[in-house]
């Protein structure tokens, strides 16, 4: 069916205006926009189908926006982080989180899928570690409430979690898990990884210097695409690069002295600082707002109701809970509320599914699972909002009552 320009025009325009509105009412109901997102998606699959609509959803096309958008997301939650003495336990903390859940995650999940699915234990790593990594897609826009150390932490440990869920990826698909050679491969390219962040960094920022006229930002963002797309095709944790872009940016300016101040010129980095912030968090909204859409389109409802499906996403979900729970409990030892309940699977999830090589893939695994869990991690984000921000309201509540209770009696 050939649709007139316009009318994609309309529809196109349309659906922005409609996630514009869900990020209203997700600020006002502590409901993901992403949820919302996807649900619209899933709602016009199954009115589609009632008219025997088919709109096909290429695979390319919708990982090419989820890289894109990966991209975008980590970027604005970097340039949003404040690196000062008093956060580095944060960090320390929200890295050991990433590490520790990860990998403990994974092993549990591997042995969930090889239970219910009977796929052997390297058959299931793969799609284990799909599972394993926390959404930053999903985590990061769904803070912005929370009060900044909490939302300084859940960006940290989404970012730190994809990257490392990168990594682990690359190292699971590999021949020979327990060689020497593969672990030496898997250090190397860490350090490799810094070392291009590093100099990349550098070059960007020197190039700011030279720079003119208001054609600026997309330049920008189009280099660290390429950097980033050039160190995945060499197997490296390209997000790492991304991260580290957007934290030196946001925190250069105090520790220019000297002749770097007069050659880098701090106020033209701050000038690009505040544009990029801007035209991030635009392109992010945007890409964002097509690939839930397309993705929650593409969801097969009837294969998430399946017994096997069911039984393997309630395990997944379970098991990521339990093993987050004794971290931030027993590890951690902090506040669990809203923490405990902040670990999506999405977008990095999709991405790494896609990514499989043939020879891994196998059968045995039910898209369906995958799609389970993501609804089913993002819906217990959605209710662990929601509780907090009416345990929030109502002390807000009772908080002058005592006051006036406490005047009183001194009176």
């Amino acid at each position: 069916m050939i649709f007139d320009t316009y009318y994609i025009l309309i529809v196109l325009c349309i659906l922005v205006i409609m996630s514009y509105l869900f990020n209203i009412i997700s600020d006002r109901l502590k409901v993901p926009s992403v949820i919302l997102l996807i649900s619209c998606g899933i709602l016009f699959k199954i009115i589609g189908d009632y008219f025997q609509f088919v709109f096909p959803v290429s695979r390319t096309v919708l990982e090419l926006l989820g890289v894109v958008g990966l991209i975008l997301i980590v970027l604005e939650g970097s340039l949003d982080l404040k690196i000062t003495p008093d956060k580095r336990q944060l960090i320390k903390r929200s890295l050991l989180a990433a590490i520790l859940m990860l990998f403990s995650t994974t092993i549990a999940i591997a042995f969930i899928l090889g239970f219910t699915l009977d796929m052997s234990f390297k058959q299931a790593l793969p799609y284990a570690v799909a599972m394993g990594v926390i959404s930053s897609a999903i985590a990061i826009p769904s803070v912005n409430k929370l009060e900044p150390n909490k939302k300084d932490f859940i960006i940290y440990e989404s970012s730190f979690s994809d990257i490392i869920g990168i990594m682990l990826f690359n190292y699971v698909i590999s021949n020979e898990l327990l060689s020497i050679m593969t672990v030496g491969t898997f250090l190397g390219n860490l350090v490799l990884i810094c070392v291009i962040s590093i100099i990349c960094t550098l070059f960007v920022l020197l190039l700011f210097k030279y720079l003119k006229g208001h054609i600026k930002v997309f330049l920008i963002l189009s280099i660290l695409i390429l950097v980033y797309s050039l160190s995945k095709q060499l197997h490296l944790p390209s997000l790492f690069f991304i991260l580290v872009f957007g934290l030196v940016l946001n925190n250069v300016e105090p520790y220019l002295r000297g002749w770097l101040k007069d050659y880098l010129h701090p106020e033209k980095l701050l000038e690009v600082n505040i544009e990029l912030k801007t035209m991030t968090a635009e392109l992010a909204f945007l890409i964002r707002t097509f690939f839930f859409l397309l993705f929650g389109y593409s969801i097969d409802i009837s294969l998430i109701v399946l017994k096997p499906v069911v039984l393997t996403g309630t395990l997944v979900i379970l098991v990521i809970l339990l093993l987050r729970y004794v971290f931030l409990r027993f590890i951690s030892k902090t506040n669990i509320f809203p923490e405990l309940f902040i670990a999506p699977r999405g977008l990095i999830t999709i991405i790494l599914f896609y990514s499989i090589p043939i020879h891994l893939a196998t059968d045995k695994f039910n898209e369906g699972v995958l799609s389970f869990v993501i609804l089913g991690s993002g819906l217990i984000m959605m209710l662990g909002l929601i509780f907090t921000n009416k345990k929030f309201n109502v002390e807000n509540e009772l908080a002058p009552e005592k006051f006036d209770n406490g005047d009183t009696n001194r009176e």
